[in-house]
């Protein structure tokens, strides 16, 4: 949610803005805005009139009482009621209106960085750095699904049974790699600073409503029947959310976290030969990392983060890219994005394996997260930000296609080998 201050001063701005996003149908709500606000504005400037009256008055009444004079005291009387009736009209008014406002705000994108370049859908997005060189193999890479079996490490027929599509069962040394992988980051983040956290996997409907926007939230949340209660898609929306309404100090800042968590997602209109498989399900686990900091620190925070992501998957050996999201596809609440894509030796294409965003102060608005200035002595908003630091179903992907051998087998990595029980590969099920 952006300061209502940009659009009272500079709605221009706001509407420009919209055109970049090509959301040209919410010009029109921008002026709704300025007229909700302006009336608003003017209710409460009426209100404290009446309400300043109202304590004249009641003064006025006791005075006339003592003083023996009923009649004068009656009028007082009938006009305080009036007074009062229309205070309360006016406090009716304003509460609809405040309402119709916050849904409207929530409504208006974040403002986007000049850098990020202009482009309608996910089509228009441009390729940053690239890093380790991309490899084809000598020889042709099964489908993902076909490499897991053939190492007897999934069972989707019981999952099926079980859960219905999208869902798995790992086995084996697969089931290790994937426990493997998120150890691995958890120990890589903290090593970078990062207070490891296990947050809770369901969240209230305020909270889901403050970490992203209504469209996001009905094509990915899973309710809990009969409660005020959401399955987390992703571990930043509870990480984030501990923060709600509080005011920190700031010598606290940056909160620097990273979090474990399962994540459940409804993956609605997930079609085509890759979404089969394991790279669109409805239940994966994901280690992520979320920064909380001062306005002024934001920017450098962004680009740490990404780059936290490629330092670990070339740790792994896996050729990656930056990939520079552009206006049409950032979320509401995103001032910049960029994914870091993953080589698919198969595809012989680069594919999506996380996400690193900076939200500005849109979350922190819709949250109530803010900060004690030193300078000002104001609370003023923070900054948040997000990133994937590995989500292992689709990394899997990438790393056994990127490490298949001729026989079949699967390399290990070094730096995975410890948490592997000092495996350098992984045999084909016999």
């Amino acid at each position: 949610m952006i300061d209502i201050n940009l659009i009272r001063e500079n709605p221009e701005l706001v509407k420009a803005n919209l055109k970049k996003k090509f959301q040209d149908k919410k010009l029109l709500l921008v002026d709704e805005i300025a007229e909700l606000d302006k009336r608003k504005r003017a209710l409460q400037a009426e209100g404290d009139s009446c309400r300043a009256m109202r304590n004249t008055l009641a003064k006025n009444i006791g005075s006339l009482m003592r003083e023996g004079k009923k009649e004068e005291a009656e009028e007082a009387k009938r006009i305080s009621k009036e007074n009062n009736d229309r205070v309360a009209r006016i406090e009716e008014e304003t509460a609809e209106i405040e309402a119709r406002l916050k849904t409207a705000m929530m409504s208006i994108p974040n403002i986007i960085a000049d850098d990020v370049p202009v482009g309608r859908d996910d089509s228009e997005n441009v390729q940053g750095k690239v890093f380790l060189e991309a490899k084809e193999k000598p020889f042709d890479v099964p489908y993902h699904l076909d490499i897991l079996e053939s190492l007897g490490g999934i069972d989707l027929d019981a999952a099926r049974r079980t859960s219905g599509n999208g869902f798995y069962y790992l086995t084996g040394d697969i089931a290790r790699l994937h426990s493997a992988v998120l150890n691995y980051a958890r120990d890589f983040m903290i090593d970078k600073g990062f207070t490891y956290c296990i947050p809770p996997y369901m969240i209230r409907s305020d909270v889901v409503s403050g970490v992203m926007s209504f469209e996001e939230m009905e094509g990915m949340m899973y309710k809990i029947e009969g409660e005020d209660l959401y399955l987390i898609g992703t571990s930043e929306h509870s990480m984030i959310g501990r923060f709600m309404g509080t005011v920190l100090s700031e010598d606290s800042l940056p909160q620097t976290l990273t979090s474990y968590s399962p994540c459940f997602r409804k993956e609605k209109g997930a079609h085509g030969i890759e979404e089969r498989g394991i790279y669109r399900i409805h239940q994966f686990e994901k280690q992520e990392m979320i920064v909380i900091c001062k306005p002024e620190e934001s920017e450098d925070w962004y680009e740490k983060m990404w780059n936290y992501t490629v330092e670990l998957f070339v740790s792994m050996e896996i050729p990656v890219r930056q990939l520079i999201c552009c206006s049409g596809d950032l979320a509401d609440l995103k001032y910049k994005s960029c994914d870091i894509e993953a080589w698919s030796p198969r595809q012989k294409k680069y594919f999506e394996v996380g996400s690193c965003s900076n939200l500005t102060d849109a979350q922190a608005r819709r949250l109530g997260i803010r900060y004690k200035n030193s300078k000002t002595g104001k609370n003023e908003f923070a900054h948040t930000l997000n990133n994937t630091v590995v989500a292992p179903p689709r990394m899997l992907i990438a790393f056994l296609e990127n490490h298949l051998q001729p026989d079949g087998t699967v390399y290990i990595p070094e730096v995975l080998r410890k948490y592997m029980g000092g495996k350098s590969k992984i045999e084909l099920k016999k």
